[in-house]
């Protein structure tokens, strides 16, 4: 192998995971997010420092282009990924729907009372006005 391109291998693994770490220490990335994207970038770097290994993994699984097992998980990581952030989703949108219905329910309440103060209010005045 290329020492060049051994050396790109393993440099972009490393940032990668910087990058996953660094957007987790940010706060702009949760770990139960981060979580594939950092076994996704582990991977890249065990690949990257043993080259061998994705060689034989792919005579492990059948694999006749080693490249094609590099494909075939990276689309499985990025299905995992997919199937995550549509759950997330799932659960953000009901938690979504019942703050809705309970904003709704506290604005009825709310108007339902204005409207009680308003009459007593109107009450008062009247009363104040006979007793003169």
């Amino acid at each position: 192998m290329n020492p060049v391109t051994y050396a790109f291998g393993i440099i972009a693994a490393i940032l990668a995971l910087v990058a996953i770490v660094e957007l987790m220490r940010r706060g702009t990335l949760r770990e139960r997010h981060a979580v594939w994207w950092f076994v996704g970038g582990l991977l890249a770097l065990v690949i990257a420092v043993f080259p061998r290994t994705l060689n034989w993994a792919a005579g492990l699984v059948g694999i006749t282009l080693p490249v094609n097992l590099v494909f075939f998980v990276a689309i499985g990581l990025l299905f995992l990924v997919s199937l995550q952030y549509g759950a997330e989703l799932t659960r953000i949108e009901e938690k979504m729907r019942t703050l809705a219905e309970k904003s709704a329910f506290h604005a009825q309440r709310i108007e339902v009372l204005e409207r009680k103060i308003a009459e007593l209010d109107r009450g008062d005045d009247v009363d104040s006005e006979e007793s003169v």
